[in-house]
């Protein structure tokens, strides 16, 4: 008979043998989130529409054309290209619908006003006379080519779905027509958006309304998100005072575009920024031009106002502070919360342990002192992290307190941080001997 072994739950064996347990050690994810992830509603001539689709920026710079109708050097795709210069994801939701162009040969993949410049040309195979090449054209140039023997055959693309029970015959062109947009945006076409968006993760919401409507359903949106959800991003807005750390306010107009164009660059822009950087004094590098025609006095009263603004120094356009619209400075909340640097940092925070104790602890950990320790020391782990990348500093452990709740099932955490803010202002005092 062979002696006892195998693997325990609790040391209640009643044979005499080796019984060896074989576990991982702890590989907490206690990193540093990546920022980069953008998402804005459109009103667009292409695209698929009732959903959110996700473009990555290295998509967008080849695949723009059938994406979004039009290539990355189009004019229509300056506000997209504003906002790809600074993010790595954006996530996207067309506003409006509308019809799709057709023809006798297929439709248009998407409704819109784009489908009517597409055509479809047939010609017969040079090397197998039974044969038809079916070509896409859009603008004049070939999108795709297929050579088949019927249209059964044909394989739908990115631009047309075909109508497999065409007669295929030799011709220079059919046009599709009766593509349109629909008219008129409604707010409840945002509210669409919104309860779409709300499962994405995201650092920035951008809204290009000039509607004050629809600018207060964002910034309620973003109020319950961050407060009562706990999902903490910022959306940037035109011209909107929200008197809150989760709101920015662009206060420029373009000269050669939609007013509020701006809004795509600093969407990006503050998508893109590090948790240890500042957007302050960075240089507007879009294709927009920017009304700067302020004086000082109404930089600096903006500014306290809490308005985001950009400023022409020498020959180059530059932010003139990274401050959201936050200015109701109380004991509860300082100055601080009012410039974005802060907020990223303690977006940070609040996302990257959210995830961690979602993923690793809620259902999993124990709420007993070992289990607590290891929320302490990933916790600890994390901020020493934003601390090596100076996001924080003086940090110690002793700045978390991880401690057991009311209930045996909720554990409380206390945390001291000291976020650190780029260089804004020098004074300096020159003697003179």
């Amino acid at each position: 008979m062979a002696i006892g072994g195998g693997t325990f739950t609790s040391q209640n064996k009643a044979l005499p043998g080796a019984y060896i347990n074989f576990i991982s050690a702890s590989r907490a994810d206690a990193a540093l989130s990546d920022r980069g992830s953008a998402a804005m509603a459109l009103e667009l001539d292409w695209g698929p529409e009732g959903e959110v689709f996700t473009v990555y920026a290295e998509d967008f710079m080849k695949n723009a054309r059938s994406i979004f109708g039009y290539g990355a050097a189009d004019d229509r795709m300056k506000g997209l290209c504003d906002l790809f210069m600074n993010i790595r994801v954006g996530h996207f939701y067309r506003l409006n619908g509308g019809a799709k162009a057709s023809c006798s040969y297929g439709t248009a993949k998407y409704s819109g006003t784009r489908g009517n410049d597409l055509k479809i040309a047939i010609r017969v195979n040079g090397d197998d006379g039974q044969k038809f090449d079916v070509i896409t054209v859009l603008d004049g140039a070939e999108a795709d080519k297929q050579t088949v023997a019927a249209a059964a055959d044909l394989m739908d693309n990115d631009y047309i779905v075909f109508k497999k029970d065409a007669t295929l015959s030799a011709t220079a062109g059919v046009s599709l027509t009766g593509g349109t947009n629909a008219q008129n945006v409604q707010q409840s076409d945002y509210e669409g958006f919104l309860d779409k968006i709300e499962s994405e993760s995201f650092n920035t919401l951008g809204c290009m309304s000039n509607v004050d409507a629809v600018k207060e359903l964002f910034v309620q949106f973003t109020k319950r998100m961050r407060e009562e959800v706990g999902v903490k991003f910022q959306t940037v807005l035109y011209q909107k005072a929200a008197d809150y750390e989760g709101v920015i306010s662009v206060e420029n107009a373009v000269t050669d575009g939609a007013a509020e164009s701006l809004v795509y660059w600093v969407t990006g822009l503050q998508a893109g920024c590090p948790v240890n950087k500042s957007c302050l004094n960075a240089v507007y590098d879009g294709a927009f031009s920017v009304d700067t025609g302020y004086t000082q006095a109404e930089l600096s009263k903006n500014l306290k106002a809490g308005k985001f603004m950009l400023h022409k120094v020498g020959d180059k356009v530059r932010v003139l502070g990274d401050v959201n619209t936050f200015v109701s400075v109380s004991a509860d909340k300082s100055a601080d919360f009012s410039d974005n640097q802060v907020i990223r940092v303690l977006d940070q925070i609040g996302n990257d342990i959210a995830v961690l104790f979602n993923e690793r602890y809620l259902g999993q950990v124990p709420n007993d002192a070992a289990g607590r320790i290891s929320l302490w020391n990933d916790i600890v782990r994390h901020h020493r992290q934003l601390s090596d990348v100076r996001a924080i500093e003086e940090f110690t452990s002793d700045s978390i307190v991880v401690e057991q709740g009311n209930t045996k099932k909720s554990v409380v955490v206390s945390d001291r941080i000291t976020p650190v803010s780029a260089m804004a202002q020098l004074y300096m005092t020159v003697v003179v001997e």
